[in-house]
């Protein structure tokens, strides 16, 4: 039981983040393009990444998939990894956020695999 809570809280804050961003990045991509010039990222990425970050939480959510929801585990870190990057390069403090996310991540795919891995 305490294992199931610790898992949705990591997961439930993981996924309201991430249909936040992809609501942000799909419907006000205008604010993105400004961050993402300021980090120097090609704007084309905008919807693309709010789109993978919706189909994550669906992936994650539903375990539908064991593979799909890998996949999304580590595209997400990736992402998380690389914005961390970005934003320490410009010397903002946009880091600390995605810091928060990776935080989050590991702790939803630890205890996603202590709940739901078969075994």
């Amino acid at each position: 039981m305490k294992n199931k809570v610790i898992y949705w809280i990591f997961t439930g804050l993981l996924s309201l983040m991430l249909l936040m961003q992809s609501y942000m990045f799909i419907f006000n991509s205008d604010a993105v393009a400004e961050i993402f010039t300021r980090l120097s990222m090609p704007h084309w990425l905008i919807i693309p990444l709010g789109i993978a970050k919706f189909l994550a939480v669906v992936a994650i959510l539903t375990k539908k998939s064991a593979m799909l929801k890998n996949l999304a585990y580590y595209g997400l870190g990736l992402d998380f990894l690389a914005a961390i990057a970005s934003h320490v390069r410009v010397g903002d403090d946009g880091w600390m956020t995605a810091s928060v996310a990776i935080v989050l991540l590991i702790g939803s795919f630890i205890y996603d695999k202590k709940l739901f891995s078969v075994g």
